[in-house]
């Protein structure tokens, strides 16, 4: 293994730490935001709404990027500019100042997103092994920093661009020195392979992973929005309980994707995706059955738990069977193409829930996603390698560094 891998890693893994900070310091702070700019409650979720709405269209835009543009030199223009737009939400003086901050989020997050991935499964498929989950196992640490910063700073009652500034003259200087050492995976000529009608098998392919990206991203928005309403109004806990259980999720999600890669490379990733998803379900159905608080906190626990595996595992298989199917220009492309349906879930799951508990009852709307998440057990086949056809430029041999597992990345 070379020095160029170890610290494109390295340097990868800080963005992704990043990113986690930054976006955790968005969507914790969202009622300070709603305040400072006296957004109604009405006006709100068209607000909300908009971030991901033009995430999907900054990952489109990627895609068709990435035949021209390296994803690293994407990724290392779109990471200022989130910090940037973060910033300027905070220090905006109107609700027009707000609206242009989050769009230039939004668009700026779909590439960073889809940039940083790409490079994640190049990355991967260039070591040899699984390393994917141990990125968003940074992604997850600095969402723990980042929500911690956030409480920090409604604690001191802080103004919002008091609260990022410290942070974005810390990170932007850093993560565009630390992008020196970002590695791309292979050139490929994704435009020629679109032309032949490489493109349509390519979403076929990726359309049983497309599912299972929805359906996991709808779980994690159910714990993000709901958990804490299910807790107190559900299940009769505190207002201060009510906040823990999102934190457990959090926790209990870096863990998982920290010890998640060794999983991989000693059972395969069909084994790992079917247990997350097992798991997953089982916390659902614990919350949905809980008689008391903290049944209901061992239930988010297990979420975390089993959650934690799937995106990161859908990315690499995604990335992975294009690259089979149509060289390296087409994983990129897949993994920008999958990467608008972490959205869809994200929109999806949260007014789902709760139109379905309105509607219905909480306990009930927590079935849903369990069935929902249960559904990648049929498509898990879809995770399997082909160990043949598996590898990069850069790797070394693989006989050195996978486990006994058949299908270990």
């Amino acid at each position: 293994m070379t020095d160029v891998l170890r610290r494109g890693r390295a340097s990868l893994a800080f963005g992704f730490f990043a990113q986690g900070a930054t976006f955790a310091l968005l969507v914790t702070r969202i009622p300070a935001i709603q305040h400072r700019y006296g957004i109604s409650d009405a006006l709100l979720p068209a607000f909300l709404a908009a971030v991901p709405v033009l995430a999907g269209v900054g990952s489109v835009t990627t895609e068709q990027l990435v035949k021209r543009v390296r994803p690293s030199r994407l990724l290392r223009w779109s990471q200022p500019l989130v910090l940037l737009a973060l910033l300027g939400a905070g220090a905006g003086g109107g609700i027009a100042e707000l609206a242009v901050a989050l769009g230039a989020f939004g668009l700026a997050v779909g590439a960073l997103d889809a940039s940083m991935n790409m490079l994640g499964v190049s990355l991967q498929r260039s070591y040899g092994r699984s390393i994917m989950l141990s990125f968003h196992a940074a992604y997850s640490l600095g969402g723990i920093l980042g929500a911690s910063l956030a409480w920090v700073g409604a604690h001191w009652h802080l103004a919002l661009w008091v609260s990022y500034l410290p942070v974005v003259a810390v990170l932007l200087p850093a993560t565009f020195v630390g992008s020196r050492w970002y590695v791309d995976g292979e050139p490929g000529t994704l435009g020629e392979e679109q032309g032949r009608g490489g493109g349509g098998v390519v979403f076929k392919l990726l359309l049983p992973l497309c599912l299972v990206m929805t359906f996991a991203y709808i779980g994690d928005s159910t714990v993000s929005n709901w958990s804490a309403k299910y807790l107190k109004d559900v299940l009769g806990s505190s207002e201060q309980l009510a906040t823990v259980p999102y934190n457990v999720y959090m926790v209990t999600t870096l863990l998982g994707r920290a010890i998640g890669d060794f999983g991989v490379r000693r059972f395969g990733a069909v084994p790992v995706v079917r247990l997350g998803t097992l798991v997953a379900a089982g916390g659902f159905a614990v919350v949905a059955a809980a008689p008391g608080a903290w049944a209901g906190m061992l239930g988010f626990t297990l979420l975390g738990l089993g959650l934690c595996v799937l995106v990161p595992q859908t990315f690499a298989a995604a990335g992975r069977l294009a690259f089979e199917h149509h060289g390296p220009g087409a994983s990129d492309a897949a993994v920008a193409r999958l990467n608008i349906f972490n959205y869809v879930g994200f929109l999806v799951g949260s007014p789902l829930v709760g139109a379905l508990g309105d509607a219905w009852s909480y306990r009930g709307a927590m079935l849903v996603p369990m069935v929902l998440v249960l559904v990648t057990l049929v498509y898990a086949r879809s995770f399997a390698a082909q160990p043949d056809r598996y590898g990069g430029g850069h790797e070394r041999p693989r006989t050195a560094d996978v486990g006994r597992g058949s299908n270990g990345l």
